[in-house]
């Protein structure tokens, strides 16, 4: 079942804003909303843009119902002629942004609403919702699928997040290139192939190893993965051949030393035969754990709680920020959270062979054309109606390409800076005068 209705996904200081515009007349002034990251996540080198897909299809439902301004009536957080407006809302400004599965660097302006002032800012606290979490998300995915090496995962977090975040988190790790989730509602919703085995439970519900293992086998066939560290894993391994043959496809481990099992268990599938035997490990699992697991013969991984975790950054520290009014370029000047004004247009520049050198960002202009420059701005909305949107398969290998595009240093796990440096032109200075 998809998720509720997005429209009370509104913060009440938005509705504030709202209301005294409405009051005071500045409501339509035509406005232009930035989504930027300020900085990546400690020790991050590039970030993901992830979640616009979502949040176009969520944009469909967002409007204010009877019971939804009834509530907001009643409960004084609007007035009675807000209330009138919002009966009435519905976004009908433009949406432009970076493709999903593109990377992103401090100052990228990801994401661009424009349109009256009231009904852009009514959908910061939505749109930041939903790309703050499914970049994150997509981001630590990445990483991780850098550190397999080309080997599978297998995203299987569902039990460590709130049921609907799970499924988007289960979208942005396939996104990221992950193979396989465990999760079926978003096997059902995204058609994303799923895969799982039995747990522990199953075995300990049965008298011996054996009976569990040949119950599931009769069930699933030899195309099943068993899981063999309920109690000892080489004598599981051994259980698990004898029931099932040479040609069983996988065995999981989940817990222990997983390098010097690995090693152990490929020792001894291979003595009974079983070499072509799948070996998938999981246990909560980061980039930093299957990196170390690069030299072992491993063939699969399954990572719950640090993927729907943003592995340590489980937000993208995207802000949603006010950039223009009537044509006019304005900014915040807060110390450390200084803006640029002005709708900004993106190119990434590259060298003949392909690597991305340069983001160059110009306000209220576009960059001066030069030979490798790829724009990176489409629109996602126009005049309120949807456009033509990639389909999540577009959009895995659009993020493929982005990563073998990038400086090879860009994909260490080290901490390190931004792999592509940012130069962000203000609105009153030419690209010439950096």
């Amino acid at each position: 079942m998809h998720s509720s209705r997005p429209a009370l996904l509104t913060d009440h200081y938005e509705l504030t804003m709202v209301s005294a515009a409405l009051r005071d007349g500045t409501a339509d002034r035509h406005c232009v909303f930035e989504v930027f990251a300020r900085r990546l996540p400690a020790g991050r080198r590039y970030g993901v843009v992830a979640g616009t897909t979502r949040l176009v299809e969520l944009l469909a439902d967002f409007r204010f119902d009877e019971a939804d301004v009834t509530f907001l009536r009643e409960t004084g957080v609007v007035d009675e002629s807000t209330a009138e407006w919002l009966s009435g809302y519905r976004f009908g400004g433009d949406i432009d942004g970076y493709a999903e599965g593109e990377l992103y660097f401090p100052g990228s302006p990801i994401l661009t609403v424009s349109g009256t002032f009231a009904e852009c800012v009514l959908l910061e606290t939505l749109t930041l919702s939903v790309l703050n979490h499914d970049s994150a998300i997509a981001a630590a995915a990445a990483r991780m699928v850098t550190a397999a090496r080309g080997r599978t995962l297998i995203e299987m977090g569902a039990r460590r997040a709130n049921e609907e975040a799970a499924v988007a988190a289960a979208r942005a790790s396939y996104l990221a290139g992950f193979g396989y989730t465990s999760n079926l509602a978003a096997g059902k919703r995204y058609r994303i192939p799923t895969a799982g085995t039995a747990a522990h439970a199953f075995t300990l519900l049965h008298d011996d190893e054996p009976t569990a293992f040949a119950s599931q086998v009769a069930t699933q066939g030899k195309s099943t993965t068993l899981l063999v560290d309920t109690y000892d894993i080489a004598q599981g391994i051994r259980n698990a051949i004898a029931v099932a043959g040479p040609d069983l496809r996988a065995i999981r481990i989940d817990s222990g030393d997983l390098a010097v099992l690995a090693q152990h268990s490929r020792e001894l599938l291979d003595s009974l035969g079983a070499t072509e035997t799948k070996i998938i490990v999981s246990g909560d699992l980061d980039e930093y754990a299957i990196a170390a697991l690069a030299a072992e013969p491993v063939d699969m991984y399954g990572a719950g709680t640090a993927v729907v975790t943003g592995s340590g950054a489980p937000t993208a520290g995207l802000v949603y920020k006010l950039v223009e009014v009537d044509g006019r370029s304005v900014v915040k000047r807060s110390e450390h959270k200084a803006t640029v004004g002005g709708r900004k247009v993106a190119v990434r520049r590259h060298k003949p062979s392909g690597t991305a050198t340069e983001e160059v960002v110009v306000s209220q202009g576009v960059p001066e054309p030069q030979p490798g420059d790829r724009a990176l701005q489409r629109r996602y909305v126009a005049n309120g109606e949807p456009q033509p949107l990639p389909s999540l398969t577009e959009s895995r290998e659009h993020l493929r390409q982005c990563l073998i595009s990038i400086p090879w240093e860009g994909l260490k796990l080290s901490a390190g800076d931004p792999t592509i440096p940012v130069t962000v032109v203000p609105a009153d200075r030419p690209e010439g005068e950096r």
